[in-house]
């Protein structure tokens, strides 16, 4: 007899950009030429003085328990770090270690969410939201972003959940946020603050890409005046500087919710690893300027990829404010072949060619408003991105193979041709 699940483990959806992963590496595996623009992983080394400090305090014993909270030589790393960075006024005590930001998703719905309540969430959305909102057996409240408004976050719906919704108690807001590249101008945390100041509605602020705001600094929302009591702020060493395998992170919250996340941290997952922690501590202090070349890098290459997709027929692509996705509306392509986004870009992964394929994301990975749309990682060399574009541009005028596709593959058929404003 075999076990039975839980009705929330059974409806939980996994990230698809690692399903996309796995099956590109088995086409790797199989011989296939694949250029990966699936996953948002860096392709650069960690800082060597993050790597060097890490085997240091393996070799000088730092390879046991540790504080839930995390140690003090991070804490205080991390605290400098924003306080420098986003112009806060914090302390170590602000800050919780973490194995990468992910995890304050879960502990941050823990803290604040009944069941009943609800979490305003901008779509499309990151695929973990929904399931930290699920286990609290709170409800996910969606405001569509709009490539009309550059993905910028609705304040109008924020206030109308604030005063509509029977029981509004979070927002989850994400900039530069990913799936889309939009960011949250200045003038719209000014104005989230003043809607949620003073009002028992958490905010979980995931900045994983504070690093790849292109248009302007980044502005987080814990600047703004009495957000820090109302916030919790997740940051990753994934994106910024390249370790992403390190598997490290940190939240800055009040005092107060900082205790409440260690205590959750500790019957979650102890501790992180405090040889992580020394590595991260060194890479804050001491790798910036390795760092910020790693940045321009990505920008470069980011900026490449919008223009080359935007000579492509039926794409139409935004300049993302931040992150390193490009987010191209692909709408007309897909009503014109009846295929979903997502179909396209299983496509364009394993039925273009059996000798190349590209590995991208459909939209609707990230929620239904991602329909129409594919999103695009800049982790190749731009060389291998332009390759990509090219072998996109040439897969996608080849009606005969795409219908041929979809005879293959029934479930990824248009039903009805996608709308988007």
């Amino acid at each position: 007899m075999s076990l039975s699940f839980s009705n929330f483990a059974r409806e939980v959806k996994p990230e698809g950009a690692f399903e996309v992963l796995a099956l590109a590496k088995t086409l790797l595996a199989a011989g296939k030429d694949v250029i990966e623009l699936e996953i948002g992983d860096s392709p650069h080394a960690p800082p060597a003085v993050a790597v060097a400090a890490g085997i240091g305090a393996i070799e000088q014993g730092h390879s046991h328990y540790a504080p839930s909270a995390g140690i003090a030589e991070f804490r205080a790393a991390a605290s400098n770090y924003v306080n420098r960075e986003f112009g806060l006024s914090t302390s170590a005590e602000n800050i919780i270690a973490g194995p990468g930001a992910k995890t304050f998703q879960t502990l941050f719905a823990e803290a604040v969410l009944n069941p009943g309540d609800g979490v305003l969430v901008f779509s499309p959305y990151f695929p973990t939201y929904p399931p930290c909102i699920d286990r609290r057996g709170a409800r996910m409240v969606l405001s569509s972003l709009k490539q009309s408004r550059d993905f910028r976050p609705n304040v109008d719906d924020i206030a109308h959940f604030i005063t509509h919704d029977p029981a509004p108690k979070a927002i989850i807001l994400n900039s530069p946020h990913n799936p889309t590249g939009g960011v949250a101008l200045l003038e719209d945390l000014v104005a989230i603050a003043d809607l949620v100041r003073g009002r028992d509605i958490a905010v979980f602020s995931d900045e994983p890409y504070d690093q790849m705001a292109w248009g302007d600094t980044h502005h987080s929302l814990l600047a703004q005046p009495g957000m820090l009591d109302q916030c919790v702020a997740a940051y990753t060493f994934s994106k910024s500087f390249s370790m992403s395998g390190w598997r490290l992170g940190f939240s800055v919250s009040s005092l107060p919710m900082a205790s409440m996340l260690s205590k959750l941290t500790n019957t979650l997952l102890s501790c992180v690893p405090p040889f992580v922690q020394f590595a991260g501590a060194a890479a804050l202090n001491e790798a910036l300027a390795e760092r910020d070349a790693v940045m321009h890098e990505f920008r470069d290459k980011v900026m490449a990829l919008v223009a080359h997709l935007n000579r492509i027929p039926g794409f139409t692509c935004l300049q993302p404010g931040g992150s390193f996705y490009a987010f191209p509306n692909v709408v007309d392509v897909c009503n014109e072949n009846q295929i979903t986004s997502h179909g396209l870009a299983m496509y364009l992964l394993e039925g273009a060619d059996d000798q190349i394929g590209v590995a991208c994301l459909g939209g609707e990975c990230f929620g239904e408003a991602g329909q129409g749309f594919l999103r695009m990682s800049c982790s190749e060399p731009i060389e291998r991105i332009i390759t990509a574009v090219d072998f996109i541009a040439a897969s996608i005028r080849s009606d005969e193979k795409i219908a041929a596709y979809l005879g293959e593959r029934p479930q990824y058929r248009l039903e009805r041709p996608y709308k988007i404003s």
